[in-house]
């Protein structure tokens, strides 16, 4: 091994240490399954904001993004982002605030399954098993994603055996948090924002520089028919560009709507210790996630000028996915100071991916122990630990394909959960009259229309080339509204707790 793969080596060991630490750390602060789930209600602004966007961001920003840009031109990339950004401030301006108070009212809910049955006084217990079940069943690919970002990470990097580098990232994900649960994982996240950050930074400096300049990189990509064009889309095989219309504009927005529904992002607002402060967190976290994706789109407009300039090799398919990784290595051979540079930028990459995937697998695990097996206190935090080992292995083996995209398998989570949950989230947030009937039909039915418009309706191509998520997202709201209407009203004591929070400013 060169002395530049150790420089990085040592880098991303010294990162994964500290990651452990402060599990072992935060371990030590747990002594209930509130605790163990939601922090016991004590995060601050900062922590709330950057731990939000981190966990959501996963290793799509630094990975799926750049790639898809690297590949076909900023239009697929930027109306993304753009979705994104706007989904990411609508959620914390009108959500954040009436969660935590509401999740607090009912009954000091502590996951987003147990808010649902509790906000609707659900004695059945149906709302509570269908919503941990949703979690698990799309959780489980979200994790096996980011564990497959790890793998190809140092599969490309240091040539070692791709399920081998899997199994060990998800070995130190799953020690962190399974040591200090929630509050580990936010606290982890928010040093991994930064980190992000700063690799972000980094590679956009480099890169620029290597590529010949500013002014090169854009006329190399204006080269390429539609590659910079908001309307177009640049086709690699072809060589030709082709038409991004307006279906097509408004089915990627639609990626926004998945922030409603996200569990390991709700649960943030549901944690933060003052409500007051959430307008501080909307402000930094919708900062990051504007900026943070904006340079990621245009690493991947870099990373096709490094590709012509001969300074990369060119990627196809899914290995455009592992652009910042040669940019990274690119780097580390200019010297031990620029190599621990690169071992920052690929902390950076491993950052992105475990932010998420430990949310997950944390939010996964308290739908199974806490919300099916009905495990509390501290038999509670070993059922969650059990539990979230196993949910781990599974995604290993869901992830054991090198060759799998992460934006491919990312976009179906998020679709699945922004069906599930986001309009239930919205109703029982907003409309008095919602009942247990309508939030459980319109969870089912977006859940179901997900599977249904991806592999059926979705392959027909043409007009119904649409993302999943906008037609499954508008059938559960007006399977909502259709049910509630259609059975009987909710019950004085759902209404009265309604009223006390709205009535709250």
């Amino acid at each position: 091994m060169t002395s530049a793969k150790i420089c990085i080596m040592v880098a991303i060991i010294v990162y994964l240490g500290v990651m452990l630490y402060i599990g072992y750390l935060c371990s030590k602060k747990n002594s209930s399954t509130d605790d163990f789930y939601l922090g016991g209600r004590k995060l601050g602004p900062f922590v709330t904001a950057m731990s939000a966007e981190a966990s959501d961001m996963s290793s799509w920003l630094l990975m799926g993004l750049p790639g898809v840009a690297y590949l076909s031109g900023i239009s697929d990339a930027g109306w993304t982002a753009i979705g994104l950004a706007i989904g990411t401030y609508v959620n914390w301006l009108i959500v954040a605030k009436r969660l935590r108070r509401y999740s607090h009212v009912a009954n000091n809910s502590i996951t987003l399954p147990q808010f649902f049955k509790n906000r609707f006084h659900d004695k059945s217990g149906s709302l509570l098993i269908i919503s941990a079940i949703v979690i698990v069943i799309f959780f489980i690919p979200y994790t096996a994603s980011g564990f497959a970002a790890c793998g190809k990470l140092f599969s490309s990097l240091f040539g070692i055996d791709y399920m081998a580098a899997m199994i060990v990232s998800a070995i130190v994900i799953v020690g962190y948090t399974m040591l200090g649960g929630f509050l580990a994982a936010s606290t982890t996240d928010f040093v991994q924002s930064i980190i992000m950050s700063i690799a972000l930074l980094i590679v956009l400096i480099f890169g620029v520089n290597v590529a010949g300049g500013f002014d090169v990189v854009i006329e190399n990509a204006k080269a390429l028919p539609g590659y910079l064009s908001m309307t177009k889309i640049y086709d690699p095989v072809s060589g030709t560009a082709g038409s991004y219309g307006f279906i097509t504009i408004c089915s990627v927005l639609a990626w926004g709507l998945g922030y409603f529904g996200m569990p390991h992002i709700l649960l943030r607002f549901m944690a933060i210790e003052d409500e007051e402060k959430l307008s501080l967190s909307r402000r930094v976290a919708s900062i990051w996630v504007v900026i943070s994706m904006a340079v990621a789109v245009f690493i991947g407009v870099i990373g096709y000028s490094m590709s012509k300039a001969g300074a990369i090799e060119v990627l196809e398919g899914s290995n455009s996915e592992t652009i910042i990784v040669k940019i990274a290595d690119l780097l580390s051979t200019h010297g031990v100071i620029f190599a621990l540079l690169a071992g920052v930028i690929l902390a950076g990459i491993l950052a992105s991916t475990m932010s998420t995937a430990d949310s997950q697998l944390l939010a996964a695990s308290s739908a199974v122990s806490s919300d099916i097996l009905n495990k509390n206190g501290k038999s509670g935090i070993l059922a969650a630990r059990a539990t979230l080992l196993a949910i781990a292995v599974v995604s290993i083996f869901l992830a054991k394909d090198p060759n799998s995209s992460v934006f491919t398998i990312v976009s179906f989570a998020w679709a699945g959960f922004g069906a599930s949950f986001g309009p239930v989230v919205l109703f029982a947030l907003f409309w008095r009259r919602t009942n247990r009937y309508g939030a459980l039909a319109g969870m089912v039915a977006g859940g179901v229309m997900v599977f249904v418009w991806k592999y059926l309706v979705r392959p027909l191509g043409g007009a119904w080339n649409i993302y999943e998520l906008l037609p499954a997202f508008i059938t559960a709201c007006l399977v909502i509204v259709a049910v509630s209407l259609l059975t009987p009203a909710p019950e004085q004591a759902v209404l009265d707790e309604f009223d006390k929070v709205a009535s709250e400013k």
